[in-house]
């Protein structure tokens, strides 16, 4: 069964014990996640790799839902070319990106940045105290369709890791 904070009966059930409603209550786990668990869970019963997912958190921007799990969920998901993740995708009408929890701010920038390759990752101090995140990437920014929104993408760092991201192309 897929690990969540949610207590199993109350997943299979759709019934919340007092404190499992607790933690919807204070925000610790969103209706979002609770539907994404539910679709997960579905999926385990074809998909037994999803059995040693442990979730934590999922976050919709754009047309972009990011999954967070730990590193063997990663795994579970990828492993079979990301089509759990498209399954995934498909059940909730939005496309998936599966990204690890935890670890550290750089192996979170090159998920979210995946397929671009990071050529460095600077902190940037301004005035007023508050600090940016540069990224530069690879290559020209493309003209046309990007498998990126880089909004999206700023957006996802935002809420996901406290992250502001200030993106740029190195020719």
């Amino acid at each position: 069964m897929v690990r969540t904070i949610l207590d199993n009966f109350c997943v299979k059930s759709g019934i919340f014990c007092p404190r499992c409603e607790e933690k919807l209550r204070k925000g610790q786990i969103s209706d979002l996640d609770v539907k994404v668990i539910r679709t997960i869970t579905e999926m385990e019963k074809e998909n037994t790799p999803l059995q040693d997912v442990t979730y934590h958190k999922t976050v919709e921007a754009g047309d972009i839902m990011a999954l967070m799990v730990d590193k063997r969920g990663v795994d579970a998901f990828m492993a079979s070319g990301a089509k759990l993740a498209k399954n995934l995708g498909d059940r909730m009408g939005k496309r998936v990106r599966v990204l690890s929890y935890g670890g550290d701010e750089r192996n979170f920038l090159e998920e979210l940045f995946s397929p671009f390759g990071i050529l460095t990752i600077n902190t940037i101090w301004l005035p007023d105290g508050s600090r940016e995140t540069k990224v530069i990437l690879s290559g020209h920014r493309p003209r046309r369709s990007s498998p990126i929104d880089y909004e999206v993408v700023k957006k996802l760092a935002r809420e996901l890791k406290g992250l502001t991201l200030r993106i740029e192309f190195e020719n």
